[in-house]
């Protein structure tokens, strides 16, 4: 049995773009009906595979943006500038086009609602999607499980599921917090910056209280916060990273 399903997450199959939405002017959302698809944990990744009318072949790996409710898949795709995947998945892709897709994949960047203790979330750029993923995971398994949520981002203008972010932060049991790296919002009190040591102080969950925590962005972004995280004394087993980009893995 585990092995028919290790072997049906390593097996390309079609699934069929039922709705597009724009998030930002770079990013874009894909949702998708994937007949055979078997089901995912919040934080995994697929692989997309385009095939030209040469045959020539690009695959890239994508983490997945929903939460499983039995029901489509979602992606949310950031434009890579020269990108050979993701310029087509942004610009061109649209409602009713099929698109070749591989996975499940990934066991160890996942948040499952039975986990305990709080849940620490820290994004940079669109390292932000399978976090959401979580959260979104989150609120269907009904957790109470404390969670946060910082997400640092160039500009407003670049904020990814504004609207959806919106919605979570509404919940008792969320707290978000944006980092702006280059430009702040009207009556942002905190300068445009990296997330440093005083911030993760003042907004994320503390050693003490024992969070599994999720950095995803791109490879400098993960590092830094990650080194940040361990000499504030959090334990480096309970601290899961996610890179992407040239040196890393899923976008």
């Amino acid at each position: 049995m585990e092995r028919t399903a290790i072997r049906r997450r390593l097996t390309w199959q079609t699934g069929t773009v039922t709705e597009v939405r724009e998030e930002t002017s770079t990013a874009r959302t894909i949702a998708l009906d994937v007949p055979d698809w078997p089901g995912h944990l919040a934080g995994q990744h697929l692989d997309v595979r385009l095939t030209a009318p040469d045959g020539y072949r690009a695959s890239r790996s994508y983490s997945i943006a929903s939460a499983w409710t039995g029901e489509g898949i979602e992606l949310t795709v950031e434009q890579v500038p020269d990108g050979e995947v993701s310029p087509y998945l942004v610009d061109v892709l649209k409602v009713g086009d099929p698109l070749e897709i591989r996975g499940p994949v990934g066991g160890w960047f996942v948040w499952k609602p039975e986990q305990p203790g709080p849940v620490q979330l820290i994004g940079g750029g669109s390292g932000v999607v399978p976090l959401m993923a979580m959260l979104r995971a989150h609120s269907a398994a009904g957790s109470t499980a404390p969670a946060r949520l910082l997400y640092s981002v160039r500009r407003p203008a670049s904020v990814i599921y504004v609207s959806d972010l919106k919605d979570v932060a509404m919940s008792e049991e969320v707290a978000i917090t944006f980092a702006y790296t280059r430009e702040a919002p009207p009556g942002e009190s905190r300068e445009p910056k990296r997330i440093d040591a005083e911030l993760l102080k003042s907004v994320a969950f503390q050693p003490g209280d024992e969070p599994t925590t999720y950095v995803c962005g791109p490879t400098p972004f993960v590092e830094t916060v990650a080194d940040l995280l361990v000499a504030a004394g959090h334990d480096p087993a309970r601290v899961r990273t996610e890179r992407f980009g040239p040196t890393g893995g899923p976008r």
